[in-house]
């Protein structure tokens, strides 16, 4: 879940992906023109069906669904040895970690670098916030937040404006996923998620038409979307953050599914290359499980339901929510056996997603998880990775 707060904060008191207003959005200039770290993609074909990769041990293979993070301007040199060991699919980055574009294009250049020494040929999923409005963590578009997007005069014309914007933005420094849009639904004026002007509108068809807009306008420049926060963060009230804690929302069914889910099969036709699925509770669907965590939310509802066949994303994997249930690892594992492709390991510690692979490949090896699932997840990840730049 996120919210915005200044950059420079450790995780844990809000948001993994805070950044509000002029104490942290770093303006440090306009959208520079695409940089040579951006057009360095590593070439490679898909692997279809769900083999598992040729030649890869299960701690690599473990890599292929976890996203690390660091902390600071200078990724440490554990960060370089986990992806040129294959070790690692990718990086999130924060306002902590950038200080100007060209700075954070000069670390992405050596990430790719690093890259190309891995025996996984495909290039690293580099990604970020840059919803618009008050979260941001580059500079320049989309400026306006979703909300101001829905009030507009044009709210389509401003969506599809802020897709591409948002996608020049993230390709100018050799970024290729961004986290957003949101499509969430806000219930009530200034909840949790409106609070932050994060949701295009309480009219879910709304959401639903600006929502896919920015994702075929963003997409277009290269840059996957990732549509959040599955099933639904709208109905959440002001308080109600899972970064903190436990969350349940008392939504019914067919709230859910007249309300909340309603932007997802208008993102999903328009192609969006992921879905970040929330750390919620939703007893409609599951009285005991987050969202990110249940089977019956990640397969039933968003695959079966919606048809979704694209790359799940967890939330922030040390959010308040998943206190009560355990480690790193114990977190991990669960997410992944409920049927998340990623795992976002977000807490600016190199050695958070060092102990994901590690509890995931050995969880692979005593057949906790299971292999074809496993390798299904790897391939879907991969796929999506060698369509990128």
């Amino acid at each position: 879940m996120s919210l915005p707060a200044p950059a420079d904060r450790p995780h844990g008191g809000l948001s993994r992906r805070q950044t509000l207003g002029g104490f942290a959005i770093l303006l440090i200039g306009g959208v520079s023109a695409r940089t040579a770290s951006a057009q360095a993609a590593v070439a490679c074909s898909r692997q279809p069906g769900v083999r598992r990769p040729a030649g890869l041990t299960n701690l690599q293979l473990a890599g292929q669904r976890v996203i690390g993070s660091y902390p600071g301007l200078t990724p440490p040199a554990s960060l370089f040895t986990d992806i040129t060991s294959g070790q690692v699919a990718g990086v999130i980055f924060f306002g902590e970690n950038i200080s100007s574009e060209s700075q954070i294009a000069g670390v992405i250049t050596q990430l790719r670098q690093a890259q190309a020494q891995s025996p996984i040929q495909v290039p690293l999923l580099l990604m970020t916030d840059q919803e618009g409005g008050l979260v941001r963590r580059l500079p320049g578009e989309p400026v306006l937040s979703e909300k101001q997007i829905g009030q507009s005069s044009d709210p389509v014309a401003a969506a599809t404006a802020a897709g591409t914007g948002a996608g020049q933005n993230l390709a100018g420094v050799g970024m290729n996923v961004n986290l957003a849009p949101v499509l969430d639904v806000y219930y009530k004026s200034g909840n949790f998620i409106d609070q932050y002007q994060r949701s295009y509108s309480h009219d879910p068809a709304v959401v639903s038409t600006l929502g896919q807009a920015f994702i075929t306008a963003q997409q277009q420049t290269g840059v996957a979307a990732t549509a959040k926060h599955f099933p639904g963060l709208g109905s959440a009230t002001r308080s109600q953050n899972t970064d903190n804690g436990p969350v349940t929302l008392k939504v019914s069914l067919t709230q859910l599914h007249t309300i909340d889910e309603v932007p997802y099969p208008a993102a999903i036709t328009a192609g969006v290359k992921l879905v970040m699925v929330s750390w919620a509770i939703y007893p409609a669907l599951d009285a005991k499980l987050p969202a990110g965590l249940s089977p019956t939310v990640i397969g039933q509802e968003l695959r079966g339901r919606n048809g979704f066949t694209g790359v799940t994303v967890t939330d922030a994997l040390e959010a308040g929510a998943l206190n009560a249930f355990g480690t790193t690892g114990q977190r991990a594992v669960a997410a992944a056996g409920a049927g998340m492709d990623l795992i976002l390991c977000s807490a600016r510690d190199v050695t958070q997603g060092e102990a994901t692979v590690t509890a995931l490949a050995n969880a692979l090896t005593s057949g906790q998880l299971d292999p074809n699932a496993f390798n299904a997840a790897v391939n879907r990840v991969t796929a999506l990775r060698a369509g990128l730049f």
